[in-house]
């Protein structure tokens, strides 16, 4: 669909510049502010039942470690389908996260489920390589059958305002995905200001990422609200504008069902109960469902399980 927004990424860098600057500036102080309101809001007993379920659906369980071994990712795998080994009514998550030399083994272990398949690629966490080595990484990923592709922009080149550059590379990234989703990571904690979050959303839905997602993980600050809350403000503005729904997937730092929660009342203020699905929001984590399911079990039976009913991740 071509739209004032859309078009000017054909007029080459300089029109690209333009309209990203001149996007909205972010109020800082009110965006913590509506932040801070959101954060107060209750919710009640059958609400947070709901929301638990919701959230567990949202989880793509992520291992991204240099010990990581085909042993792990069966296991993982197996938490992914079955989160509460003893009760089969617990949804499974969204999707594994594992490095491209393991996907093979996480499609087997998660074959016959929903469960899908993501990867990061190009280069993760730093980005730091050749166009051509970042497609071989991620072409190599999807030849093992991910579903689903996380890549990482050129923070270097998008803090130099080299925006047609990091364009062009998400664009090619996503034509080597094939069939696979992308999400575009921003790394938001190496971007300073909640503008350059907001430009890079926008940047990264223009190229035609499928979600956009905070961070690898690997950089402090990853996830916090008012970064969140701008992501949501830029694919909402963005379907608006074109009428197409992109995703924002957070990723580092929640830990909480709480803090899960309270992100899921974030997204349907501001972006709509339509993205209250993992088809356009999810949470990047492993610590984050253990404490899901807990309260999940504390909701069924009025008291908490012990800390060592749940694998530890």
């Amino acid at each position: 669909m071509s739209t004032p927004a859309t078009d000017t990424i054909t007029a080459g860098d300089a029109s690209l510049s333009r309209f990203l600057h001149g996007l909205p500036g972010v109020d800082q102080v009110g965006a913590e502010g509506r932040v801070a309101m959101l954060a107060t809001r209750s919710i009640k007993t059958s609400a947070k039942a709901w929301a638990l379920e919701t959230a567990i659906r949202m989880v793509d369980l992520t291992t991204l470690e240099g010990a990581d071994t085909p042993g792990k990712i069966r296991a993982l795998a197996a938490k992914a389908r079955q989160p509460d080994a003893d009760d089969p009514t617990c949804p499974p998550v969204a999707a594994v996260c594992v490095y491209p030399d393991l996907v093979a083994d996480a499609v087997r272990a998660v074959a016959g489920s929903d469960v899908a398949v993501a990867s990061v690629a190009t280069a993760f966490p730093s980005g730091r390589a050749s166009l051509a080595v970042k497609l071989a990484d991620v072409a190599e990923a999807v030849a093992a059958g991910a579903d689903e592709i996380d890549m990482v922009i050129d923070r270097g080149a998008f803090l130099s305002g080299r925006y047609l550059d990091v364009h062009q590379e998400i664009v090619a990234v996503k034509q080597a995905c094939g069939r696979a989703h992308l999400k575009v990571i921003l790394e938001t904690g190496e971007l300073v200001t909640l503008d350059n979050v907001r430009r890079a959303s926008w940047l990264a839905l223009l190229a035609g990422g499928d979600f956009i997602k905070t961070s690898t993980g690997k950089v402090t600050p990853a996830a916090t609200p008012p970064v969140a809350l701008v992501m949501l403000e830029a694919v909402a503005d963005f379907a608006r504008a074109t009428g197409q729904r992109r995703g924002v997937k957070l990723a580092g730092g929640i830990r909480t069902a709480k803090e899960a929660i309270r992100y899921l009342v974030m997204v349907k203020e501001v972006a709509g109960e339509e993205w209250l699905d993992p088809a356009l929001f999810r949470f990047g984590a492993s610590s984050l469902l253990n404490d899901l399911l807990l309260q999940r079990i504390k909701q069924r039976t009025g008291g908490y399980a012990g800390a060592d009913y749940v694998t530890l991740d």
